[in-house]
């Protein structure tokens, strides 16, 4: 017997030991998360959401529309710069549509001061914005050991063998409410799930990269469903459900509680132009 082998049988135990402390016991799976829930932000301590109003929203065309991350009471892996980005990306699906007359986006420092759906009213007071999009996320992410782990450590060295299974789960929202009535107009989810193998040593590292890149592809997909939602519902409020509207004095809107068939003629349009402007982009 080789003094190599008989010197790994000697280590066995000790490094097995140093494997389950690195992560806590063999195909234990450690989990961590960071999320901002919206309903907890809009109904704090526990409060019941009462019961969906059946009154339709009255909306003054065109829309001014406040943006806004719901703040996060637990750890937080999203940086200020990757919300800002995420929130010009929301800001740029409301631009260029006729019914939007301003988008402003509010600092997240306002949000933190302001619970539940009184707070968000005083916040969109604040800013005279007609409707608010508020942008939350949950992600979650699993770091479990797997067999080959063991192998790894004991006979052929730390940076050699995939001995980790990383696991990311992510869920980007945007939910439109008409501050007037605090009533759901619509919403626009995003969603990513990716895994990957790493070394023990690589782990924080690959679950980081992983993190981060599931909240872009997440985002991109909200996006997308965003875009959606919002030529949804230009059609139902056409066709007078959702939402009763009529435009401003002076805007050069229709009248009355339907968008008039020019008006209708020039969304098309718009829509048309903006997503050829995509194509090319």
């Amino acid at each position: 017997m080789s003094k190599r082998v008989i010197i790994a049988l000697i280590l066995l135990p000790i490094l097995a030991g140093c494997s389950s402390l690195w992560m806590g016991g063999n195909n234990e799976k450690v989990r961590q998360g960071a999320s901002s829930s919206l309903v907890d932000f809009l109904y704090p301590n526990g409060q019941v959401p009462p019961k969906a109003s059946e009154q339709m929203p009255y909306l003054s065309l065109p829309l001014r529309v406040g943006i806004a991350f719901v703040p996060s009471h637990s750890r937080d892996d999203i940086s200020a710069t990757e919300k800002q980005d995420l929130l010009e990306q929301v800001a740029n699906s409301f631009r260029d549509r006729p019914f939007v007359e301003s988008i402003d986006a509010i600092p997240e420092t306002y949000m933190r001061s302001a619970r539940g759906v009184q707070g968000m009213r005083q916040v969109a007071a604040m800013y005279d914005v007609d409707v608010m999009a508020l942008v939350s996320y949950d992600q979650i992410s699993f770091s479990s050991e797997r067999d080959s782990a063991l192998l790894y450590w004991t006979v052929i060295g730390a940076l050699t063998v995939k001995g980790n299974s990383n696991e990311v789960q992510t869920m980007i929202d945007t939910a439109v409410f008409d501050v007037a009535t605090s009533k759901l107009l619509f919403r626009a989810p995003g969603t990513h799930h990716e895994q990957d193998n790493a070394t023990l040593m690589d782990t924080g590292k690959e679950l980081r990269k992983l993190r981060s890149a599931g909240f872009v592809a997440a985002t991109d997909d909200m996006i997308v469903n965003l875009d959606q939602e919002l030529d949804g519902f230009r059609v139902a409020v056409e066709k007078g459900e959702r939402a009763q509207v009529e435009w401003k004095a002076g805007s050069g809107g229709g009248g009355g509680g339907s968008l008039a068939l020019p008006l209708l003629a020039l969304l098309a349009l718009a829509a048309i132009i903006r997503n050829i402007n995509r194509r090319r982009a």
